[in-house]
């Protein structure tokens, strides 16, 4: 197993190599990056700017410790507000239970610049392996990956190229089989409801896979409802409410998410419309939270605790040089699930 061509001699960045990029010396890198010492605004500036370059990033441990790694897996995810991610760390839990290592959990709220500076300060610790939600990542966040010897997981997404190593389902497979669905059960004017996805690029691909899919069957998304903040119920109500008044003759709408799914669901009962006769409903995430609900929502079934699990697993053996026979490139099969809101 490798990790890629540009891996094939990979070794930790150093202080020399921040040295060298900058044109300064070792000791001036050293006062720059630990902001000790007289160093002018030019340096500190070009100093920085190599190291970021680079994708150096200091080591905190100091002493004896400072040439060893710590049982730390830095687990770095956009938001722990739903039930998505906690079960995503519950596979990873599950795994390292029985291993001498530890994840340490860093919140990015969907913010490049945000995960820029959680990766930043959670690789200067030195952690055993990096698990990382999504394949997007800013250019210098792409660098610290790289430049990091340890196992790095990019987890949730399937579409694209992995620094390392990946879990996670086809997000516009994912979007194209609910499209399908919903074209095969008879619905002919559909709605989206979700969040802004400039941010959320697995969004954004489920949103792609499912209007090339609906095109496909000469169908395609009449009216769109988007919102920005928690994934809530009360979301849901009012987007669907909204949408509903404007565009009538809808007759199936599709949510980004199950818990403003549920939300909509609540919606249509509350008023009397014939769910799924009159109107169809779908989410996504496979919440088993929801199955309280008058209704069982139809929905998709990332498998979230097992691709925390499997990137638990590739960290772990990988951390321990076990890696014979080892997946490293692990795609999931998303799982519809009709519930009893969408027509068979």
């Amino acid at each position: 197993m490798t990790r890629g061509s540009q891996d094939q001699a990979k070794r930790p960045l150093t202080l020399r190599d921040v040295s060298e990029a900058s044109g300064v010396s070792e000791m001036t890198v050293s006062r720059v990056l630990r902001n000790r010492g007289d160093v002018s605004a030019a340096t500190r500036k070009k100093v920085l700017a190599a190291a970021k370059t680079l994708g150096y990033v200091p080591n905190k441990i100091a002493g004896a410790l400072a040439s060893q790694r710590v049982n730390l897996v830095a687990v770095i995810i956009p938001s722990m507000s739903n039930m998505v991610f906690p079960d995503v760390m519950t596979g990873i839990s599950e795994v390292l239970d029985n291993t001498p290592l530890q994840p340490v959990v860093g919140l990015t709220n969907y913010l490049p610049e945000k995960e820029e500076s959680v990766l930043y300060e959670m690789l200067s610790w030195r952690p055993s392996g990096v698990i990382i939600a999504g394949l997007e990542h800013t250019d210098a966040a792409r660098a610290m990956l790289r430049g990091v010897d340890i196992p790095v997981v990019e987890i949730m997404d399937v579409d694209g190229t992995p620094i390392d190593a990946m879990v996670g389902i086809s997000h516009r497979r994912a979007g194209r089989m609910m499209a399908q669905a919903i074209a095969k059960a008879g619905y002919e004017h559909i709605g989206f409801l979700g969040t802004k996805m400039p941010l959320d690029h697995r969004a954004r691909k489920r949103f792609e896979g499912f209007t090339e899919a609906l095109a496909k069957e000469g169908l395609e998304v009449e009216d769109q409802e988007f919102y920005e903040g928690g994934s809530a119920l009360v979301k849901g109500r009012e987007m669907t409410e909204t949408i509903l008044n404007r565009s009538p003759d809808l007759d199936f709408l599709y949510y980004s998410n199950d818990m403003i799914g549920a939300g909509g669901l609540l919606y249509c009962l509350d008023k009397g419309i014939d769910v799924p006769g009159q109107i169809g409903l779908a989410g996504f995430n496979g919440v088993e939270l929801l199955q309280g609900l008058p209704k069982l929502l139809a929905t998709m079934d990332a498998g979230r605790i097992e691709t925390g699990r499997k990137a638990a697993e590739i960290v772990a053996r990988m951390a321990a040089g076990d890696v014979e026979g080892l997946q490293t490139r692990v795609e999931l099969t998303p799982k519809l699930q009709y519930g009893e809101t969408l027509r068979r």
